[in-house]
């Protein structure tokens, strides 16, 4: 017969007298998990007992540690009775207890009180008022959320401290203050509120949890933030999915003009928290218009991302299937193909789908692309210089006749985004590099001095002389 207790949190005197005995039992063998706990050491000065601390040292993985305890405890067995105890419940974070009772031997498990019961009395919270949520502090789930009172544990070290500060220090509000506490259930006991940003490593232990009931930040307190306005702020109650609609695009283009600013080199730390900054008001008018739908009661911001998720697993098989492909361009073929099974075959033509209120350079080449799939394209780029050329051919023979020149001006613009796909380069983001080089240019012809009464040619000059001082722009 193996019985398995756990110590609870702290002091010997703590656990109820009944399993105290059974602990204390000279007819039966002893094993502790560790006697790096206040009651293991009690017991000790006490009685003969057996400790696992060993195995940790010896073990390369957890896993390989809690099957040894397993083994120590089902070998010591095979001689008579055995009491394996371990810190607080052996319901609650004990593997090596799991392994026990999955080894088909005879099993008594008593309960324990655990640090989640010392904790929920410490603070005097009921978990059924507004849920619990129990985090490892060495497994923290991506994304974290915290929505409703947490308790992280595990805060045996202070690396595993400190990295858990940083983690919750950016998903809750700045105000926020969190309980660190130690030691509960004994003398030692220790009960300190803080901010993420002070909490000092040196509490790190074996005995060290924290315990976070804040208002939530990070995305569930975006939508939360959202949720209020739209039933709050006379603005925001106004806005509708046809009036935010221009928010979105403006908000797009500055979110690109922040990308395209990034140092592509290492990590650009200025670059990315104007990137960070952007994506969040990208973000901003994706909440409101869920926010608008869920008044409406067709739809709100989970929908939304489950509607996501489930197309993401959908056109990856190949990560979520049991497709196989060679290359990223198998990938590409497979999530076209199956966004035409998505949509039942619909298609009329290659081009429905193209949205026309894209940038016009964006739309090109995408209309572009889908005449490809049908082969109607060039097979290299040397093939498409010709075209442009042609092209440019046409429009010098219509320089004098402005509506003539427009159309044929299109053409150029469409064969020159035609050859920049060619060469697998963004249309767009060429553009946006040759008017930024432009500016920068500019901007230092004018540091030169004032450029009013200048010549074509001294303005010339300026130019060359802008383009030497700095080639790379």
């Amino acid at each position: 017969m193996i019985t398995v207790t756990g110590l609870g949190p702290g002091d010997l005197d703590r656990i109820p007298a009944a399993v105290r005995s059974i602990l204390l039992d000279p007819g039966r063998t002893l094993i502790v998990r560790t006697e790096q706990h206040p009651a293991a050491e009690q017991l000790a000065a006490l009685r003969e007992m057996v400790t696992c601390d060993d195995l940790y040292v010896s073990g390369e993985s957890f896993e390989e540690v809690y099957r040894a305890i397993a083994y120590r405890v089902l070998e010591a067995a095979s001689n008579g009775p055995v009491v394996y105890a371990v810190p607080g419940s052996p319901l609650v974070g004990e593997f090596a207890v799991r392994m026990l009772r999955d080894s088909g031997a005879e099993i008594e498990l008593i309960p324990a009180e655990s640090f989640i019961d010392a904790i929920l009395e410490e603070v005097r919270y009921d978990p059924l008022d507004r849920g619990l949520q129990i985090l490892d502090g060495h497994d923290l789930p991506e994304p974290l959320v915290l929505d409703k009172p947490t308790i992280i544990a595990q805060l045996d070290r202070p690396e595993v401290l400190a990295d858990v500060a940083a983690r919750i220090g950016r998903v809750l509000p700045e105000e926020a203050r969190i309980l660190v506490l130690t030691g509960l259930g004994a003398s030692d006991a220790l009960r300190l509120e803080t901010s993420p940003d002070e909490i000092d490593s040196a509490l790190a232990g074996y005995r060290t949890s924290m315990f976070i009931d804040t208002d939530p930040g990070g995305l569930i307190g975006a939508v939360r933030t959202m949720t209020i306005l739209r039933d709050e702020c006379p603005w925001d109650r106004e806005q509708t999915h046809q009036t935010l609609v221009k928010y979105l695009v403006e908000e797009t283009y500055e979110l690109m003009d922040a990308v395209g600013k990034l140092d592509s080199d290492g990590i650009d730390w200025v670059g990315y928290a104007a990137v960070e900054d952007e994506l969040g008001d990208v973000l901003l008018s994706v909440l409101f218009h869920a926010a608008i739908a869920r008044q409406k009661g067709v739809f709100d911001i989970d929908d939304v991302a489950e509607v996501m998720r489930q197309k993401l697993v959908r056109r990856h098989p190949h990560v979520f299937g049991e497709v196989d492909v060679d290359s990223a361009a198998d990938v590409k073929r497979n999530w076209d193909q199956i966004k035409d099974e998505e949509r039942g075959f619909g298609r009329e033509s290659q081009m429905d789908g193209v949205p026309r209120a894209l940038p016009a350079i964006q739309r090109a080449s995408k209309v572009q692309n889908r005449a490809a799939k049908v082969g109607f394209d060039w097979s290299e780029a040397a093939e498409v210089l010709p075209k442009v050329r042609e092209e440019i051919n046409e429009l010098e023979a219509v320089l004098t006749d402005p509506s003539e020149a427009e159309s044929e001006v299109g053409d150029v613009l469409f064969s020159i985004i035609n050859l920049a796909r060619h060469l697998g380069i963004d249309g767009e983001l060429a553009l946006r590099g040759a008017v930024d080089r432009f500016e920068t240019r500019f901007r230092a012809m004018e540091l030169a001095g004032p450029l009013d009464g200048l010549t074509l040619d001294e303005l010339d000059r300026r130019w060359e002389h802008a383009k030497k001082r700095n080639p790379a722009l």
